[in-house]
């Protein structure tokens, strides 16, 4: 089972292999990862494997995961592989193993980039600073290492809709440098249980899928999120959130929910 090191959420064994920590544990089983660091893993891998094979500056403009089931806080391992190779634009693939099986695939678009300053801009309306916002534990909706390891400060406007703000002061993987796009990947997921529509104790809201656009890579320590959380009438939901951090506006989060009444 996972390591009781709780220092970082990962550590290397292996090129390939990786020891989840109990700081990654919870949210809707304590034995099982919260899908968040493995998300920031394996953007970590992609980048990793980018640098072994060129030199080349480039930016992350999507990150498209799928989420083929769930994972015990335990060894893991890791696949990468180019799917679209380009001179300036490429796909690349990867995936973390358990036991014989995929539990998270990824699909990263990474881009050459450009000086576009000339045309740059956004309609994006700002969000308050993490400042103006109050401190906030969601202990009372989710347990879990990986909830009680991040830092929050947030604003509910109603259920299912508010702002927030997330950090962390736990490295990805220890002993490693991680870029700020990784890192903030990593924290992504957090998203759907900090403005929720419904008690998680009275209904089931897991994401299968989760898909960001970034315009850039992020600045600063914290992670903000513009949120809406949506519940369909035939079992599907959606979590949408604008990203923001210390330079304004950085992207788009949506999630897919499976919405399971108790």
């Amino acid at each position: 089972m996972g390591d009781e090191r709780t220092d970082a959420y990962f550590e290397r064994l292996a090129d390939d292999q990786f020891r989840a920590t109990t700081a990654t544990s919870g949210a809707w089983r304590e034995d099982e990862q919260h899908i968040a660091p493995a998300l920031g893993l394996l953007l970590h891998v992609v980048e990793q494997h980018r640098r072994r094979r060129r030199t080349d500056d480039y930016v992350v403009g999507r990150l498209g995961y799928d989420i083929l089931g769930t994972v015990p806080v335990d060894e893991v391992g890791t696949t990468v592989r180019v799917l679209r190779p380009g001179r300036t634009i490429e796909l690349v693939e990867a995936g973390i193993e358990h036991g014989g099986r995929t539990v998270v695939t990824l699909r990263a678009w990474l881009m050459e980039p450009r000086d576009s300053s000339a045309v740059a801009g956004t309609s994006l309306p700002p969000v308050p600073t993490p400042d103006e916002l109050p401190a906030w534990s969601p202990s009372e909706y989710w347990p879990g290492g990986f909830i009680a390891s991040v830092e929050l400060r947030r604003h509910l406007a109603e259920p299912g809709r508010g702002w927030f703000w997330a950090r962390t002061s736990l490295p990805l993987v220890a002993d490693e440098d991680v870029t700020p796009a990784a890192r903030a990947a990593g924290l992504l997921d957090i998203a759907n249980g900090m403005v929720v529509r419904a008690e998680p104790r009275a209904v089931h809201f897991p994401n299968i899928d989760l898909t960001a656009h970034l315009l850039r890579e992020p600045r600063g320590e914290w992670l903000g999120f513009d949120t809406s959380v949506t519940f369909g009438a035939n079992g599907v939901g959606l979590t949408s959130s604008r990203l923001h951090d210390a330079a304004g506006p950085l992207g788009s989060l949506e999630q897919c929910l499976t919405v399971r009444p108790r």
